[in-house]
């Protein structure tokens, strides 16, 4: 069993950077792939980044490349999402997701834990 606990939203102007937290319990953290996905209003859960086990591979959505960056602390039991030049079609709530098998992985189906998410609103 892995419990999520997503902190680090909030409200920023565009062009602002935020850096979400996913803070995980349990000891074998480091045994879990991990993402980030959002939702906005009226969509669905989509992918944001992911990252492999030990961190040496991370694949990060189109619309998000080269201004996100996803990583993470196993020592402390943490992902990151580290988010530059924000827009306001980055309005969503953020959600922190680990998967129990080691790779990148781009669809819901593929995750098993969830945090409750937390709230990123870019203003224009």
């Amino acid at each position: 069993q892995v419990q999520l606990v997503e902190s680090g939203g909030g409200l920023v102007q565009a062009g602002g950077s935020l850096r979400l937290s996913c803070a995980a319990s349990g000891r074998t953290f480091s045994r879990y792939a991990m993402g980030w996905f959002r939702q906005a209003p009226g969509k669905e859960r989509e992918f944001v980044a992911g990252i492999t086990w030990s961190g040496g591979n991370t694949a990060h959505a189109d619309s998000v490349k080269g201004r996100f960056t996803i990583s993470r602390e196993n020592a402390k039991n943490t992902v990151y999402l580290q988010m530059n030049s924000l827009k306001p079609e980055d309005t969503a709530v953020y959600y922190c997701t680990a998967s129990d098998r080691n790779g990148v992985f781009t669809v819901v189906s593929e995750y098993v834990y969830w945090g409750q998410g937390t709230q990123v609103t870019v203003s224009s």
